[in-house]
C-alpha cells in the first residue's frame, strides 16, 4: 500500500484513462504515468511539484511523469477534463521532457496551433475508449503521440544537460525517497526533526517546503497514512482498537481516535458500522464543509466538495 502514490487501476491492460469533473479538489499525490488537466471551463489552482497557479478555460496542465500535484480549489466553479496514460504509449525510449512550466495555456496553445488539436485528442480518447471499435488502441495512441510530440516541439522546456545535476531535481528525488520511507516505516516514532535532517533541511525550512509541495503539513500527512493503515486493519483483521493504533504509530487509543474522526469524519467504531465503508479510499480534504461526496468512477485521491 502505497500511501498518495496512486496507483490506477484500468479497464483492460491498456493503460489509458478519460473523465470529466466538475468542481473538484485533489489530494497531492504522484503516480507513474502522464496527466493532461484541461479546464474546459471556469478555474482551478493546481499546484505540480513546486509550481503553484491558476488555470482557466482553454488552458492546459501538464504533470510529467513522477510529478507531486494537487488541486486547491474550493470557491472555485470548474469543468476538468483528466487524461491520464503510461509512459509507455510514448515508447519504451521515453523520458519526462522537463517542461519550464507546466502550464500551457489558452493563448499558448492557439500560437502552437494545438487547441483544435487538444479538444480533439480529448473527443477521440473519450469516444474511443467508450466504444472500443476496432483498433480503437492504435487510435489513441496515434493520437496521443501526436499531440504530445508537437507540446514538446512548441513548449518551452528545460536543457537536457542541466536537468542530471540540477539541484532542484536532487532535491525531488530525496522527498520523494522521504515519501516512500513514511510509507514503509509509518508506525515508527517518525518525527518532524528526524525528517528534515533526513532532507539535510533545518525544521523550518523542511516545514515550508513540505506544505508547499503537498498542500498540508507533515504531521497531517503523517497521520493521513497512518489513518490509511487503520482503515486497512479495521476492514480486514478482528484487531482490537488498540492494537490497531499501535501497529498503525499511535502512542495511544485517545490520540488514535481523534485522528481517525478528523481524517475520516468518524470514529473507529462508528466507522465499522457505515453500510459501505469501502468509500473510504485514501481520499481526504480539508474540511471546509460539511457534506462532501467521493467521486465515483476512478481516482483514489479525487474528491468532491459542497458548501
Amino acid at each position: 500500500m502505497k500511501a498518495f502514490h496512486e496507483v490506477r487501476s484500468y479497464d483492460s491492460d491498456f493503460m489509458v484513462w478519460h473523465s470529466n469533473y466538475e468542481n473538484i479538489g485533489f489530494l497531492a499525490h504522484w503516480h507513474k504515468e502522464i496527466e493532461l488537466i484541461y479546464v474546459r471551463s471556469g478555474s482551478c489552482r493546481l499546484s505540480i511539484t513546486d509550481v503553484n497557479f491558476t488555470a482557466h478555460a482553454g488552458d492546459l496542465a501538464v504533470c510529467e511523469s513522477g510529478q507531486i500535484h494537487y488541486s486547491d480549489s474550493h470557491h472555485m466553479d470548474n469543468s476538468l477534463d483528466f487524461i491520464i496514460f503510461d509512459t509507455s504509449i510514448l515508447g519504451s525510449l521515453f523520458e519526462n521532457p522537463h517542461f519550464v512550466h507546466p502550464l500551457v495555456t489558452k493563448e499558448e496553445l492557439a500560437r502552437y496551433g494545438l487547441s483544435d488539436r487538444l479538444t480533439g485528442l480529448i473527443n477521440t480518447v473519450s469516444s474511443e475508449l467508450e466504444e472500443k471499435k476496432s483498433y480503437y488502441q492504435e487510435v489513441v495512441i496515434s493520437s496521443l503521440q501526436t499531440f504530445w510530440f508537437l507540446l514538446k516541439r512548441f513548449h518551452p522546456r528545460t536543457e537536457s544537460s542541466s536537468v542530471p545535476d540540477n539541484r532542484r531535481t536532487r532535491m525531488l528525488a530525496d522527498f520523494q525517497n522521504l515519501l516512500s520511507y513514511i510509507d514503509d516505516h509509518y508506525a515508527d516514532n517518525i518525527s518532524l526533526e528526524y525528517a528534515a535532517a533526513g532532507m539535510n533541511f533545518s525544521t523550518g525550512y523542511f516545514s515550508k517546503i513540505f506544505k508547499k509541495l503537498m498542500g498540508i503539513n507533515f504531521v497531517t500527512y503523517l497521520n493521513l497514512v497512518r489513518v490509511e493503515h487503520a482503515v486497512y486493519e479495521l476492514r480486514n483483521t478482528e484487531q482490537k482498537f488498540t492494537e490497531i493504533a499501535l501497529n498503525c504509530g499511535f502512542n495511544n487509543i485517545r490520540t488514535f481516535n481523534r485522528v481517525f474522526k478528523e481524517i475520516t469524519g468518524c470514529t473507529p467504531s462508528e466507522f465499522l458500522l457505515l453500510p459501505d465503508p469501502d468509500t473510504y479510499k485514501r481520499t481526504y480534504y480539508n474540511r471546509r464543509s460539511e457534506e462532501q461526496e467521493f467521486v465515483k468512477h476512478d481516482s483514489l485521491t479525487l474528491i468532491k466538495n459542497f458548501d
